[in-house]
Formats: structure tokens, C-alpha cells, sequence
């Protein structure tokens, strides 16, 4: 039965941008390959300096390993350009807590032919993260999309941290069937537990910037998601 699934539904390919990641990789990708919706996981290691690549690895990904550190959207264009699946599954990095129903959320939705992108928002994670993708699901790194979508966006390589932005203006101007998806019990390490206060920060503060550049073209006339699927 469950190859008769495989032949019937679309291709999935889950995609993990990586930068110095090693502590969650390997837990986020042992989920992932024993997923039996998903076909290929492909980590791509953002001129990682740790063992993000090799803890990858390890655990069964396909990884792609970038010599220098290009940013989130230029790993994410990277990952897709050595895929041609028909769905495609961004995770972060750096999740904690992910399990196999997770993942169903995500991708049912698209599989079923419901819409055309899913966004992943935390809840009953902890309250730091909660409350950040509460107020700004549009930031969300868990996505799922079409891939005849993915090829018509353009702007992913050069958006950095504004990546998520970047799909987000895309499904808002072509009025995108979007679902909100509920991963309940699902967080992430933050950039000040990962790199200490001062680097962390700093990393932040680009990441905002990153993603303060596109907002002035985020269209505001029409919504991105529907009700939340839990």
C-alpha cells in the first residue's frame, strides 16, 4: 500500500538551510527521512565551520555544502536547483521538538491539491517563539509550496533573511491559496543561544534588515493565509 501511495501522490523534497547548525541537524533530519511522505532531504550547509555537514550526513541527508556563507535564500535557491520535486518542505535548522505529525500538517494540504502554499507557526513551544510568530507568521521559515511556484519567484537567491518576505509578496499579489498550519509544541533555538549575546544579536539585527528591505513592497489589500489548520 504504502508504495502504491508513493506512486500515486507527488514528489516531496524536504530542503534544511544550515549555517553552524550541528548541536539540532541531526535530530531534524532523522525525522525526516523515515517520513514516508517525504522522498529526498536535502541539507545545504551555508559555509557552515562546525559539523553541521557531517551530522547531516550522518543521519541520511543528501548534503550540499556551500563554501562560503551565502545567506538563508541563496541556500534555499541552492537546495531546489539540485531537486525537481513537485512539493517542496523549507524546514529550519536549528527546530526543536519536530515529529512526523508536524511534517503531515505541512504537506497534506498540498498534497490533497487544498492550496498552494502552507506557513508553519509555532505554539506551545515557549513563549519567546510563540509570541514572535504570533504577531509575524508571515516570517515563518516552515514552508511548503508548489514547485511551479518556487520556479516563477526570481528574488529568493538575493533576499537573504527576507526570504520567507519574498514568498510571502509573491502569494499576496497572485491572491495564492495559502493555509496557516498549527506545529504544536514545536520552537527553535534563538540566535543569542546559539552564537552567544553580542554575535547573536548582531545576527539578528541582519536578519531584520534583511527582511525591513522588502517590507515597504509587501502588498497590504489582500490576506496570505486562512483560518489556521490544526
Amino acid at each position: 500500500m504504502e508504495i502504491v501511495n508513493r506512486l500515486a501522490r507527488p514528489a516531496v523534497t524536504v530542503i534544511v538551510p544550515a549555517y553552524d547548525e550541528q548541536e539540532t541537524i541531526a535530530s531534524v533530519v532523522a525525522v525526516l527521512v523515515d517520513h514516508p511522505l517525504v522522498d529526498e532531504v536535502i541539507v545545504v550547509s551555508d559555509g557552515s565551520s562546525d559539523g553541521t555537514a557531517e551530522n547531516a550526513r550522518s543521519a541520511g541527508a543528501r548534503v550540499v555544502e556551500l563554501p562560503e556563507n551565502m545567506g538563508k535564500g541563496a541556500a534555499m535557491q541552492t537546495g531546489l536547483s539540485v531537486s525537481s520535486a513537485d512539493i517542496v518542505l523549507f524546514l529550519d535548522a536549528d527546530l526543536i521538538g519536530l515529529r512526523p505529525e508536524h511534517v503531515d500538517h505541512m504537506l497534506m494540504p498540498l498534497i490533497e491539491g487544498e492550496v498552494q502554499m502552507t506557513v508553519g507557526v509555532f505554539e506551545g513551544g515557549r513563549g519567546a517563539t510563540d509570541f514572535a510568530q504570533q504577531i509575524a507568521p508571515f516570517l515563518s521559515g516552515q514552508r511548503a509550496l508548489r514547485r511551479n511556484v518556487l520556479d516563477d519567484i526570481d528574488d529568493m537567491a538575493e533576499s537573504g533573511y527576507g526570504v520567507e518576505m519574498a514568498l510571502t509578496r509573491y502569494m499576496r499579489r497572485h491572491h495564492a491559496n495559502v493555509a496557516e498550519v498549527v506545529l504544536q509544541d514545536l520552537t527553535h533555538r534563538m540566535k543569542e543561544e546559539k552564537r552567544g549575546l553580542v554575535k547573536g544579536f548582531a545576527a539578528r539585527m541582519k536578519m531584520y534588515w534583511e527582511i525591513a528591505k522588502l517590507l515597504p513592497d509587501l502588498p497590504r489589500d489582500s490576506r496570505e493565509t486562512k483560518d489556521k489548520v490544526r
